[in-house]
């Protein structure tokens, strides 16, 4: 018996949710990638801190839902694993295409990027890919792609931030781990990161993200 694996090519439909209203008053776009078991909706509730007149939030749904638990009640998705992992990032970058197409946002607004645990790994690599010139880069309690290097970033403009933010007791980011993680950082962005430890475990806490913006040129 020989064994084929086969590829085709076909139409699929996916949502995302957004925070707020595109208008005039409108200064940052953020595009928000949410971490493993999350659903976009329920993400987007971490931000709604943030100033809604100028703050206008985009949270991509990742493609791969599955049930939380053993009773079927709650539901999560996940952007990536290691089955054909090239394969699904294209699937996932012509999703993100798909969304910014259909949203035609304006150029002269503030681009900020947001990714949180497994999202920054989506985050960093749409990134560098698709020479997205954000304003800034946030990159939170998450690693970056093994594939990512310094040259992919080079585009960004000199005034764009890199902020890599953690808790100081993420039980991912054990001593060994966060020591290589730090060291690419640096690596990849140089003069450009900034490095933001902060008390606590593997969550995302509003007000710390309220914090790091308004120190910022955001407003919130």
């Amino acid at each position: 018996m020989i064994r084929v694996e086969n590829e085709v090519s076909y139409s699929t439909v996916n949502t995302f949710d957004t925070l707020n209203t595109l208008g005039d008053t409108t200064r940052n776009i953020w595009f928000v990638f949410h971490g493993m078991g999350y659903l976009s909706r329920y993400f987007l509730q971490n931000f709604q801190g943030l100033s809604k007149d100028e703050n206008f939030i985009i949270a991509p749904q990742a493609p791969s839902k599955y049930y939380l638990d053993e009773r079927f009640s709650k539901i999560g998705a996940s952007w990536l694993t290691r089955e054909r992992t090239e394969r699904e990032i294209e699937n996932i970058l012509s999703y993100l295409d798909a969304v910014v197409d259909h949203l035609s946002i304006p150029k002269d607004l503030n681009k900020v990027v947001f990714g949180f645990s497994q999202g920054v790994s989506i985050a960093s690599r749409w990134v560098a890919r698709r020479k997205i010139n954000c304003h800034k880069l946030i990159l939170y309690s998450g690693g970056l792609p093994e594939e990512i290097c310094r040259e992919d970033f080079e585009f960004l403009s000199q005034d764009t931030k890199v902020l890599m933010v953690h808790g100081d007791q993420d039980p991912y980011l054990n001593p060994g781990r966060l020591e290589r993680e730090e060291e690419k950082f640096d690596q990849v962005f140089q003069d450009k990161g900034q490095k933001i430890v902060f008390e606590g475990g593997h969550t995302l806490i509003p007000s710390i993200l309220k914090n790091i913006i308004a120190s910022g040129d955001e407003n919130s």
